[in-house]
């Protein structure tokens, strides 16, 4: 039997071999016993096969650190287990905030999730990851939100107060969840598909074929958005003109849908009026609505076309044919359909 012994703890070999017992200390990388532990069983057919080739006890050693370096590397990351103080510590903090708020917690004790809720009823999640020094070292803290998410702490903090913090973040970001609540309610929203909390874009539909994209500003929601209007010229030009000309009518005290219906002098097609299905119009190249994740962004336009393409369709189709030519990042070629001018952007430089 050899032995050694590792950080102050004995690890046995069951070498049977008759070969000097060794006590002593080595030295690989930065890692907890249990990995030094895991990483001999897993190579001890090397380890034997080392021994029994070693002509002397150095040579052994030096082959022992090898292996169990090479070993090392195929094991997965491993936290050191923290100390009995970290539970009762955690236990009081939970206790002080109220187990009704834990979602999860990870058989670890270092991963957390708790629920809160905002002043409209939204339900939101806080993953709170602890580290073994907790409270000592600060916790990862993440959350479905528009903005990054920048909670306070001190050795001397918390979980009770990261949790106060979490509900100020989110309270402060209610009226931007209730501009875009309000949009999804009341108009036929064409991306994202499944809007989450830190969502800012939605693209609305505004008829077949013509939509706009605006970017809500989490901070400042009810000011104008930033927009940009889809769909062929003849039909988006009068609505730039209006946005344009309009522009100085927007009223902050006003919804942001009705400010975009007035500026726009428009009304969106709703739920109440209109199907989905009305704008969900398949591209004319691949004949699907989506497209990984995309949807027809590119449309024909010959107003007696308007024939809706995904970029990426278009642009492989038009950079194939003989009559196409590129100028930078912009591909010159006829449509499809009506053999009429069309142009598309690269797929890298599409803005």
């Amino acid at each position: 039997m050899a032995s050694m012994l590792v950080k102050d703890n004995p690890i046995l070999l069951p070498l049977n071999v008759e070969k000097t017992v060794y006590d002593g200390f080595i030295t690989v990388q930065v890692r907890e016993l249990s990995l030094y532990y895991l990483a001999i069983q897993g190579c001890l057919f090397s380890l034997l096969q080392r021994l029994h080739q070693s002509t002397d006890l150095v040579g052994f050693i030096l082959e022992l650190k090898t292996v169990l370096e090479v070993c090392l590397k195929k094991l997965p990351k491993c936290y050191s287990i923290p100390p009995p103080q970290y539970y009762s510590q955690l236990i009081l903090e939970m206790e002080t905030l109220g187990w009704d708020k834990l979602l999860f917690i990870d058989t670890q004790f270092q991963i957390l999730r708790m629920k809160a809720e905002d002043s409209s009823g939204r339900q939101h999640i806080l993953t709170i990851n602890l580290k073994s020094k907790h409270p000592a070292e600060a916790p990862e803290c993440s959350a479905d939100l528009p903005v990054p998410l920048l909670l306070k702490w001190t050795p001397q903090s918390s979980l009770n107060q990261l949790y106060s913090q979490f509900l100020l973040v989110i309270e402060a970001l209610t009226e931007f969840w209730d501009v875009l609540d309000e949009i999804d309610a009341k108009t036929w929203i064409l991306e994202p598909e499944k809007p989450n909390l830190s969502d800012t874009m939605r693209r609305i539909a505004i008829a077949n074929n013509v939509s706009i994209k605006v970017e809500v500003d989490p901070q400042h929601p009810k000011m104008l958005p930033e927009c940009c209007l889809l769909g062929a010229e003849h039909v988006v030009t009068p609505l730039r003109n209006n946005l344009n000309a309009n522009m100085h009518l927007w009223n902050p005290d006003s919804g942001v849908l009705q400010n975009l219906q007035d500026v726009l002098e428009i009304e969106f097609p709703s739920p109440a009026t209109h199907e989905k299905s009305m704008f969900s119009v398949e591209c004319g190249i691949c004949y699907s609505y989506r497209f990984e994740a995309a949807i027809p962004d590119q449309v024909c336009n010959d107003p007696r076309c308007s024939q809706p393409f995904h970029q990426v369709c278009l642009y492989e189709w038009l950079r194939v044919l003989p009559a196409s030519r590129q100028s930078f990042n912009t591909v010159f070629g006829e449509c499809p359909y009506c053999s009429k001018p069309i142009t598309v952007k690269t797929a890298a430089q599409k803005s």
